[in-house]
């Protein structure tokens, strides 16, 4: 479990999840089920980094959206990359900035 010391009573959060061939509902789902575990895990002030771009979603490239994403991983104390990261390229790259940058990284189920 993370130090709170370190960050705070707030701790940002980012979500890394395979979005490619999904519905925005089965990704919708898929969150919430993330968020719901976070908050129970950590308790207290969470904020989620919100990288679903709901609206731009198969209307802009895949590219403009991890741009978008990296710009919010960026602000997060931790990223928790969601089941099957490891097939999506934007995940992997995200996965690939957090090593780099220090990021901490979980993995939800």
């Amino acid at each position: 479990m993370m130090d709170r010391k370190k960050y705070g009573d707030t701790v940002k959060i980012f979500i890394s999840q395979p979005m490619t061939g999904k519905s925005p509902e089965e990704i919708r789902k898929t969150r919430e089920n993330i968020i719901k575990h976070t908050g129970m895990k950590y308790g207290g002030d969470i904020i989620i980094l919100d990288s679903w771009f709901g609206e731009e979603f198969g209307k802009k490239s895949p590219l403009y959206l991890l741009g978008k994403s990296l710009e919010l991983l960026a602000e997060a104390d931790i990223a928790i990359f969601g089941s099957g990261w490891e097939q999506s390229r934007g995940c992997r790259i995200e996965h690939t900035c957090c090593e780099e940058y220090g990021i901490p990284m979980e993995y939800a189920k």
